[in-house]
């Protein structure tokens, strides 16, 4: 380790490289605590690129592992540390190097905050769509990392549609540039999009060249009730069918709804067996709203409440933003899954999911991305519960076995990380799993970037 943090210093400030391990354990892991994490030998928190090349060089020439990080808000443990590694921390990399208004793309490193460029762009009259729920914290690194979606995804997309263009130092320290920074390109193979959803396994990503658009108009919100998951999903196939583009689909079933209620005390009606949320950025949105409420109550909704103004819209979008933090204090810790399924399928599996909580005897709240069919099944459990952590494991895996016999897949935006690695290799069979172990080899012939995770 000595010779390691030598190295390290020879290239970087003093106060850039941390090996108190009291301060180094508190990077050992991201929000998935109850995913293994090993003891890093340093903490390295660069602000160039020279910086990180020289890190990877000095790990490469050693074999040592290096984890790269953003701020640590993934669900997956894919930013969690193994015992010897090295944690690259970006966040200090947090310039917005370049706002084009004219060709529509903004230049910027790895540790700006999703919040921030959204910010910085809309100064501009443009804006930067994908919105995790976290994205007052986390980073456009680790967004590009694990491939984030968010609320506005049933219209706009998800993080690797706006990803032009990368920087990545590679394992050995060279860096590579992928990618454009034209509406258009399609020269050679789409490394760029290779990259994005890799979770730092492939190389490190130190600046992006990102699409935005034009900023909408605020969007106007509608809230829809409804006695089952069937009339739910009817709902939402019924919208999606009829060709309408909502800015936004949500849905969160009973047991979110008290736990948003016992945590806000918003009041959200715990009658309803699931609450539809959709919202419209259309020029009239209201009239768009009064459509897919005729559409919801021909589905079954048993009480339609559209939002009369920005207010009353916010109130029910943070009643949603705030459903996974409500679920984490049900028991004080949670598993998050992250099944994506066809629209078509999502009110089987929302009954899926709850006849897998009544068995396993287990609090499991869902909310989801409806418009996409990307479902959060959050398990709540008691960590020092020996049993109940078993059996919230088993229900976590049972959840993703309902996704793909309905056609769909174990992650949506979350990633693979260490919490879904088996569950990968059922979804790709053996031939795609070792077609992607063989691309991993290519990058990385040594194995050091982010060991352990994904593959």
């Amino acid at each position: 380790m000595s010779t390691l943090v030598a190295r390290l210093r020879e290239g970087l400030p003093a106060e850039a490289v941390l090996t108190d391990s009291d301060v180094t354990a508190s990077y050992a892991h991201d929000m998935a605590s109850f995913c293994p994490a090993g003891t890093p030998a340093a903490v390295v928190l660069p602000r160039t690129v020279d910086q990180v090349r020289h890190v990877m060089r000095t790990a490469s020439e050693l074999r040592v592992p290096v984890v790269p990080q953003g701020a640590r808000t993934g669900l997956s443990g894919g930013a969690n540390a193994v015992d010897g590694c090295v944690v690259l921390s970006l966040v200090r990399m947090d310039r917005i190097l370049e706002i084009d208004p004219v060709n529509r793309f903004a230049v910027v490193e790895p540790g700006v905050v999703n919040a921030d460029l959204s910010k910085a762009v809309a100064a501009h009259g443009l804006a930067y769509p994908p919105d995790p729920s976290s994205w007052e914290q986390c980073t456009i690194g680790g967004n590009i990392g694990t491939g984030s979606g968010g609320l506005c995804c049933v219209k706009y997309g998800v993080t690797a549609e706006y990803v032009l263009g990368l920087d990545v130092v590679l394992a050995d320290g060279r860096l590579l540039t992928t990618g454009r920074r034209t509406a258009k390109g399609v020269a050679g193979y789409d490394l760029t999009r290779l990259f994005v959803g890799s979770e730092g396994t492939l190389g490190v990503v130190v600046g992006a060249v990102l699409a935005l658009k034009p900023a909408p108009p605020r969007q106007l919100v509608l809230a829809a009730e409804f006695g089952s998951s069937a009339a739910a999903g009817e709902a939402v196939c019924r919208i999606m069918a009829e060709g309408h583009t909502p800015s936004l689909l949500e849905l969160m079933d009973a047991t979110t709804i008290a736990a948003v209620n016992r945590m806000t005390r918003m009041g959200l009606p715990e009658s309803t067996r699931a609450l539809l949320l959709a919202a419209f950025d259309t020029a009239d949105p209201a009239a768009d709203l009064a459509a897919v409420a005729e559409l919801c109550r021909e589905a079954g909704a048993t009480e339609v409440v559209p939002a009369e103004d920005d207010a009353e819209s916010e109130m029910l979008l943070a009643a949603r933003r705030s459903a996974l933090v409500a679920l984490e204090a049900v028991k004080g810790t949670t598993m998050i899954d992250d099944v994506c399924v066809p629209r078509s399928a999502l009110a089987d599996l929302l009954d899926g999911v709850a006849a897998i909580a009544e068995r396993h005897d287990l609090t499991i709240g869902v909310c989801a991305h409806a418009g996409d069919g990307n479902t959060h099944p959050t398990v709540c459990f008691d960590a020092s519960d020996e049993d109940e952590a078993r059996r919230a494991r088993a229900s976590f895996d049972e959840i993703m076995a309902l996704g793909l016999d309905l056609g769909g897949t174990i992650t949506g935006e979350h990633g693979v990380g260490v919490l879904k690695r088996e569950w990968l290799a059922r979804e790709l069979g053996p031939v795609g799993l070792e077609l992607q172990r063989s691309i991993r080899q290519a990058f990385d012939p040594l194995s050091i970037l982010n060991p352990g995770k994904v593959l």
